[in-house]
């Protein structure tokens, strides 16, 4: 596997996880325009995140490995396809409160800050997986 692309990854979704934090603290502060800035680069790299993986999935089936090549690659695409639509999940609930959902923001600020809270904790959660699986499959 390519480890400096994995570790590119990782910073991604370490970014993200940061991003998410300050799209929550940006909503603490009452300031919305913060959020909406905070939660589009979250969103960004979740996007970028899942963009770096399918050129990495599509230069392994160049190279012709697939999930039936070996037990390592069937357990790297689980791993890494579970992850991913994981990511996507999140990419969709952040996209909600970035887009449609944050209508709620005017009619109830409170509930709104903490639906972004419990998506931060879900979004922190798949960040924790990849902070695993990067090792697991990228340096063993």
């Amino acid at each position: 596997l390519n480890v400096p692309i994995g570790l590119f990854n990782t910073i991604v979704l370490i970014s993200s996880s940061m991003t998410m934090v300050m799209s929550w603290a940006s909503l603490m502060m009452k300031d919305f325009k913060k959020y909406r800035l905070y939660m589009g680069l979250t969103i960004l790299c979740g996007l970028i995140f899942l963009c770096v993986k399918a050129f990495e999935y599509n230069a392994k089936f160049h190279h012709h490995n697939f999930p039936s090549t070996s037990t390592y690659f069937a357990i790297y695409f689980t791993l890494t396809g579970l992850h991913a639509l994981h990511v996507i999940g999140g990419l969709i609930v952040n996209s909600y409160f970035w887009g449609p959902g944050a209508k709620m923001w005017k009619t109830d600020p409170a509930r709104f800050t903490n639906r972004i809270e419990v998506a931060g904790v879900y979004w922190h959660f798949v960040d924790l997986v990849w902070i695993f699986l990067f090792p697991i499959l990228y340096l063993t």
